[in-house]
């Protein structure tokens, strides 16, 4: 089959190989999907500059891709939670990712049926960012009419975190360009703040909880904006010692990454509120709970542009850019 394949880390960036490589085996309690499309994601290019090595430590030669959709083709022998013909998608397991191929076998709970009225290449946008929204309000543990910000809530997270916040009966604040009111506030959010001509942290206070997705320059604005004893919920800022627990680290780890998120949880600790950094692992139980929310809700995904697998590169290089209105997608030869 053929896959786009990272040969070494390169902190200047990625060019990743095309090559021909075997259909991965299937395991016990896998399925074999052939894929059709999948996102291209920050997170891609963090990986190929090994920015997420201490998380994660990837080995080389690496076949890339975090999120898909595809059809199931083969199932394991103890893989009895879907079928042949099944047409699904999914987060790679952290620790086995390559969904930038034609093939890829994965734990069978970790994938889950696309919602019907969805295209392959606007499924292929839900994964990561759905489950990144949906883990991150776990953490919270939110309340019905509590009150979430969630910042730069105009990008594809933002797509999927408001009606994710939405469905645990959450009002949602966020900001972002005026542009982009009338669809914000379409997917469920209660108030948009246009960032060019006010500042969310001078007019909002008492939030019970923040989901940072601008990272450590904003997160003193965010705290100030939580009410004492809030949580915020970080993709973009720092590890911290809580994270390395919840992921089962060792003891290397867990010190590394409580030193490397302290400053974070100090600035938590002056009004005992709570600090957490999430970084999306697979859950195919989680997506059949979003494949719900997006049939009830009949969420638009937002797709930019397709490239095809031989312009996985062209494809990383826009997504580094900052420049996508969407998701960025790689289409495979069918």
């Amino acid at each position: 089959m053929k896959a786009a394949i990272l040969s070494r880390y390169d902190k200047n960036g990625c060019d990743l190989e095309i090559g021909e490589i075997p259909v991965p085996e299937v395991g016990d309690r896998d399925v074999l999907v052939k894929i059709h499309a999948a996102g291209v994601n920050p997170l891609d290019n963090m990986i190929a500059r090994g920015e997420v090595k201490m998380i994660v430590p990837h080995a080389c030669p690496l076949v890339m891709g975090n999120e898909f959709v595809g059809v199931i083709e083969q199932t394991g022998a103890k893989a009895s939670r879907h079928s042949v013909g099944d047409r699904v998608y999914g987060r790679m397991p952290l620790e086995r990712i390559g969904a930038f191929a034609q093939y890829a076998a994965i734990d069978q709970n970790a994938v889950a049926k696309v919602p019907e009225y969805l295209s392959d290449e606007e499924a292929a946008c839900v994964p990561l960012t759905a489950l990144t929204a949906l883990q991150a309000c776990e953490l919270m543990k939110p309340r019905s009419g509590e009150t979430i910000f969630i910042s730069g809530g105009t990008g594809s997270l933002g797509a999927m975190a408001i009606p994710i916040a939405k469905s645990y009966g959450l009002n949602v604040v966020t900001n972002g360009s005026a542009a982009n009111r009338e669809r914000v506030l379409a997917l469920g959010a209660d108030r948009f703040i246009d960032y060019k001509t006010e500042d969310y942290s001078l007019v909002l206070s008492g939030m019970d909880y923040v989901l940072d997705t601008l990272g450590n320059r904003e997160l003193p604005k965010e705290f100030g904006i939580l009410k004492n004893g809030g949580k915020l919920v970080s993709l973009r800022g720092m590890p911290n010692g809580e994270f390395a627990v919840r992921s089962g680290m060792s003891a290397v780890k867990r010190l590394l990454f409580k030193v490397a998120g302290r400053k974070c949880d100090r600035m938590a600790a002056r009004k005992n509120q709570r600090y957490y950094f999430v970084f999306v692992h697979e859950d195919g139980a989680g997506l059949e709970r979003v494949s719900e929310i997006f049939a009830q809700r009949r969420i638009e995904a937002s797709v930019d542009e397709v490239f095809s697998l031989d312009e996985a590169n062209a494809a990383l290089q826009k997504v580094a850019t900052g420049r996508s209105r969407g998701k960025t997608i790689l289409k495979m030869a069918s």
